[in-house]
């Protein structure tokens, strides 16, 4: 009897997950394929062209909804609101309209296609160069040194990095995503994505792959670099 008790308490206790039904609105503001975060359980989803959408919550959960054209809301899920037979949120109008982002990334790598065992530390040319120069002794590492050759190998990682974040961003999302979402111009795309790789949350995550995180961000930056270029074009 004991044990059965502990078990109902155990359960009772347990945070349920529920998907909840929600609504968004704003006045005057397209509320379709506003995006929806929960942070918490790390799960997107976008509204529909009415601002209805549905995704799993339980209580306590962090939601974040941002979109171009919307001031972005941050909502710690209660009970109550889990209750309810349809969750409403307001947001606040902006200028810009956000579409549907499209991520596709392809899961080949060297270890996948068995090149190289998993787990081992994998140098980019240019590392392989530094550690040449570096571990060569002698002579040969001294004149390395006094003519700054390891300086610009360095140089030449830093540059590396950021030409594989680049292409990663090439790959996650397409021209017609900045121009059409994000409403960055076309010929200011490539100056967005270099903006990106910039700042180290945003970079962090892409090296990480987190995609929510990776989403989340770039709308941000997206609306500093169009406050930008505004100011730049007065």
């Amino acid at each position: 009897m004991f044990l059965f008790l502990l078990v109902q308490v155990t359960f009772g206790q347990t945070e349920a997950v529920k998907e909840i039904h929600g609504k968004i609105s704003a006045d005057s503001a397209s509320v379709d394929r506003i995006n929806i975060v929960n942070l918490t359980a790390e799960k997107t989803t976008i509204s529909d062209a009415n601002g209805f959408f549905k995704i799993p919550v339980k209580a306590g959960d962090i939601l974040v909804f941002t979109a171009v054209n919307l001031e972005s809301v941050r909502r710690k899920m209660s009970q109550q609101d889990l209750e309810q037979e349809v969750f409403t949120l307001q947001m606040v109008s902006k200028s810009i309209i956000l579409k549907e982002v499209v991520i596709n990334e392809s899961a080949i790598s060297a270890e996948s296609l068995g090149i190289i065992p998993y787990g081992q530390k994998k140098y980019t040319a240019a590392e392989r160069k530094l550690y040449t120069a570096t571990s060569g002794g002698g002579i040969d590492g001294l004149l390395n040194t006094i003519s700054g050759r390891k300086a610009m190998l360095k140089k030449e990682i830093i540059v590396e990095k950021k030409e594989q974040l680049l292409a990663r961003i090439d790959v996650l999302f397409e021209d017609n995503y900045y121009t059409e979402t994000l409403k960055i111009p076309a010929d200011y795309i490539k100056g967005f994505q270099y903006f990106c790789i910039e700042d180290s949350d945003f970079a962090n995550a892409l090296r990480a792959k987190n995609k929510t995180l990776t989403m989340y961000l770039i709308v941000k930056l997206a609306e500093n670099y169009n406050e930008i270029i505004v100011s730049e074009n007065k």
